[in-house]
């Protein structure tokens, strides 16, 4: 179209151009369209075809056309051999016009799902992502499976195909919920769709469940296995989120194994998101090596003193070890994109099949009543000998009339009329079937039908528990080997900064104010990483947190600088200053557990030209004594004192502490460093994500001071002792889970496989930092029993022998039965007799012994650390030496 023509169209009034944009030029006769009419045409029929004929499955069936249109050609050319998929591929060409690559690349995704097509050669690898050999290379044929609940033509509604000269299925008569074991995801115009794959059995029997009026719930199972937190999985709908993790265990102490991999990842781009992690310093290998081929392993060496639980935290937090999955539920129902979840997918789903299944069962019982109708007219027709009254007729209408003449006395019993097309079928009769006719076997035929049609009405009036036995053969058909491969656990937020590499060094220049990592000239400070937050304080009682970066200008005089870690409560900073140029002086504890970044904090009272005399940063909420000396000014008596700060309370940042003195500090000296003022750490564990915590889920383990170990023993019998970080990872196997009372012995009972004997063994860990088997090295040695408890008692069953009475229980107090000796040492044996089970009975009971140690003092709780902020002490602490003194809480102080 010219640009002359555009501008005409442009200038022509409004009213004369009709509804569809157009205008007519009476002087040129042409038609003008406007092109933005055009647009919003072509457009909608492209994302319509897109979206209707390329990427969304329809519910009925759960195919897209490409895949529909396959399936069906494989029927065609189905004869119980292979074919090879370039003649699939061409064949289904006659019914689908985009070309051999599309439809070649659909069905090696349909045969990788190894559900519908029975597979030859190489069909590439969903964990490695290699692809599919050639067409020409590869064969296939349809699965049983596929035959038994894809087709049925009988009931099957078809189209005219593309060319018109085939007929296509409108819809397969799929009777399973076949989109959701499968899955789907593709990209349309203006919508997508994500629809995950789901557990075939756990399918059947939420279908089973629907029909039953139950409630269930479905969960994807993914091929690749793995680990999901489906948790806020929201039935597929949008907004939906899935957490897929890999497999991830420790070979030894040095080397991790990757077994299973996140859906939607392949070890491939495993290992390159590992290894871009490593360069970027993230996480510290070794090296990477991909042993995968029918499962997946890939081994993670480590350097020596990498931590590997760690390292598995780091793996999930900055790799594809867990990746995030969005699901999004459409598919296409009457033509039109419906975004439904997957539990209503499966109701409609199993609705649908019950009424194939009602079809298919009509259309038997169709055919069997007319197989009755005519085998009972067949019988007539031959026992009555009805076919002698047509040997005078000589025209075709006088045989017919003869023989619905000779039939009409015997009808009455039939359960539609006669009509001309079963006389027709009489006179097709050949002679030598009358001859050999035996009316017993018709007799036995009529009554077999009749069976079978009591049957099929049976099934008809019952159609749910038919629909439901129909579900439990499949299960039982095509089930085995499908169990569930995606195991279903609830995550563990992991916190980067905890497991983070510390790959880089902090540097501080006190006095110009800078802190950062190029700083390579000043002081160093301490390892960390680019994700890290660090605090600094400054000599004016200015504190601030902000992001680790290359040069960073804080404030001059800075007097201390630290990675900062959130939500700490155990660190507590002790601070001594003075309140502005002629103020007292302020001390004061507090914790920073919350900040702004790069706000600054002032922790003086807020007077001008305040200055911090004594700080330090400690991080277990030690509390040091110092000795404060004055200057000699007027009549002071006193020029120096000690203050602990164990008698100040731990208090929110904007507290602003008690007065230590009114007159001028000369100095302020440390005279003797403290214990730790909080209660030991409570840690629990939560058994629902296999992790410790400290904030009181799952079972408390007991409270912990910095020198108390964790005791793990797994079912394997390895017994090790660890320190009770909260980024420790569990076996599957672990059976106790305990803090570690270094002198209270352990017992076990293990089946010995080479003298095959049970042995008791009691035993101390002399060793805390080293792994040691409770059991013998023989491979059928076995741990039966383990006890932990200071006085155990078990309970000896016997097995009876033939021919001889049942022998008593044997009880058996374990700290009679054999002293404490070494882990390595074998024990006493048990008993010679047979024994059928080894059960523990409730402990003898035990004393502790008194105990007058540091740890029975009291001391603050950090649960009491408070976040208000306080006023000061209105008189000194020289001046109150002799009386107590309270702060502004009301807590006596004494100093």
């Amino acid at each position: 179209m010219s640009d002359e023509l555009n501008s005409e169209d442009e200038l022509k009034p409004e009213n004369e151009l009709n509804a569809n944009g157009q205008g007519n030029d009476e002087d040129s006769g042409e038609t003008i369209t406007k092109i933005t009419g055009m647009y919003r045409d072509w457009f909608l029929d492209y994302a319509s075809y897109v979206i209707l004929e390329r990427a969304v499955p329809a519910i009925e069936d759960g195919f897209k056309p490409v895949q529909r249109r396959i399936m069906q050609s494989m029927k065609d050319l189905d004869d119980g051999r292979y074919n090879k998929v370039a003649n699939i591929v061409g064949h289904t060409m006659q019914y689908h016009p985009h070309g051999d690559a599309s439809i070649g690349d659909a069905m090696v995704q349909i045969g990788q799902k190894d559900l519908l097509i029975d597979t030859q050669g190489n069909w590439g690898n969903i964990l490695t992502g290699d692809r599919a050999a050639a067409s020409r290379y590869i064969e296939a044929r349809l699965s049983k499976f596929a035959l038994d609940v894809v087709y049925n033509p009988k009931i099957t509604e078809w189209q005219a195909s593309y060319d018109g000269r085939k007929k296509e299925p409108i819809n397969l008569p799929v009777m399973f919920p076949l989109l959701l074991t499968q899955g789907a995801e593709g990209i349309a115009v203006g919508l997508s769709t994500k629809i995950l794959p789901h557990n075939f059995i756990e399918l059947i029997d939420a279908s089973v469940k629907h029909l039953q009026n139950k409630r269930f719930q479905l969960l994807p199972d993914f091929p690749t296995g793995g680990i999901m937190d489906a948790t806020n999985y929201n039935d597929g709908l949008r907004g939906g989120k899935v957490r897929s993790r890999a497999r991830i265990l420790q070979h030894d102490k040095n080397t991790l194994v990757i077994r299973e991999i996140p859906f939607g990842t392949t070890t491939s781009s495993l290992i390159d998101s590992i290894l871009k992690a490593n360069d970027k310093g993230k996480i510290k290998i070794k090296k990477i090596e991909d042993n995968t081929a029918a499962e997946v392993e890939i081994l993670i060496h480590l350097p020596g003193g990498i931590s590997p639980d760690k390292t598995i935290d780091a793996l999930y937090a900055f790799t594809n070890c867990e990746t995030s999955i969005s699901p999004l539920g459409c598919v296409i129902e009457d033509n039109r994109p419906l975004f439904i979840g997957v539990s209503e997918m499966l109701r409609r789903s199993t609705d649908r099949t019950v009424e194939l299944l009602k079809s298919e069962l009509e259309i038997q019982l169709n055919e069997f009543e007319n197989q009755w109708h005519y085998a009972s007219l067949e019988r007539i027709f031959i026992e009555n000998r009805i076919y002698r009254d047509i040997e005078e007729e000589e025209t075709w209408e006088g045989v017919i009339e003869a023989i619905d003449n000779g039939l009409k006395p015997h009808i009455k019993h039939l359960k539609r009329p006669v009509v001309e097309e079963d006389i027709v079928r009489l006179t097709e009769i050949r002679i030598k079937r009358i001859s050999k006719f035996d009316i017993e076997k018709a007799q036995q035929k009529i009554d077999a039908l009749e069976e079978q049609i009591a049957q099929v009405k049976y099934h008809l009036e019952h159609l749910i528990p038919y629909a439901i036995d129909y579900f439990k053969r499949l299960k039982k058909d095509y089930g085995e080997g499908k169990e569930r491969l995606t195991e279903i656990r609830v995550f563990d937020d992991i916190e980067a900064t905890k497991v983070v590499i510390r790959n880089t060094k902090l540097f501080v220049n006190r006095e110009e104010g800078f802190v950062g990592t190029s700083l390579k000239k000043d002081e160093y400070v301490t390892d960390c990483s680019d994700i890290d937050d660090i605090i600094v304080f400054t000599q004016d009682g200015v504190m601030m947190v902000t992001k680790v970066d290359a040069k960073t200008f804080v404030g001059k005089g800075i007097i201390h600088v630290a990675v900062f870690k959130k939500k700490d409560k155990r660190t507590i900073y002790n601070m001594i200053y003075k309140d502005g140029p002629r103020g007292a002086t302020y001390v004061k504890r507090f914790a920073v557990t919350s900040i702004t970044r790069d706000k600054e904090y002032d922790l003086t009272a807020g007077t001008k030209g305040s200055k911090v005399y004594y700080f330090t940063a400690n991080p277990n909420g030690e509390a040091e004594v110092v000795n404060v000396l004055l200057r000699q000014t007027g009549s002071i008596k006193k020029l120096k004192f000690e203050l602990d700060f164990a008698d100040q309370l731990v208090k929110g940042r904007a507290s602003k502490g008690n007065i230590v003195t009114k007159h001028p500090v000369k100095r302020i000296e440390l005279k003797e460093k403290g214990l730790s003022t909080l209660k030991p750490r409570k840690i629990w564990f939560d058994d629902t994500v296999q992790r410790l915590n400290v904030d009181a889920r799952g079972e408390l383990k007991g409270e912990f001071r910095k020198e108390d170990r964790l005791l793990i023993i797994n079912q394997n019998g390895i017994v090790k002792t660890v320190v009770p970080e909260l980024t420790l990872r569990f076996d599957d196997d672990m059976i106790v889970l305990e803090k570690w009372e270094p002198k209270k012995p352990i017992s076990a009972i293990y089946w010995e496989g080479e003298k095959e004997l049970f042995y008791v063994k009691r035993f101390l860990i002399e060793n805390p930092d080293k792994e040691e088997s409770i059991i013998t090295d023989h491979p059928k040695s076995y741990l039966e029993r383990v006890f932990t408890d200071h006085r155990p008692v078990a309970e000896v069953v016997f097995a009876k022998e033939r021919g001889k009475e049942r022998k008593e229980n044997l009880i058996i107090e374990l700290e009679d039965f054999i002293a404490v000796k070494g882990i390595t040492a074998m024990g006493n044996q048990l008993t010679k007799d047979k024994v059928l089970e080894i059960d523990a009975l409730s402990p003898l009971p035990y004393e502790e012994p008194e105990s007058t140690s540091a740890e029975d003092m009291e001391v603050i709780d950090e649960e009491d650390v408070s976040q208000e902020g306080t006023t000061g002490q209105k008189e000194s602490m020289e001046d109150k030496e002799d009386k107590p003194s309270t702060d502004d809480e009301g807590q006596t102080l004494l100093f």
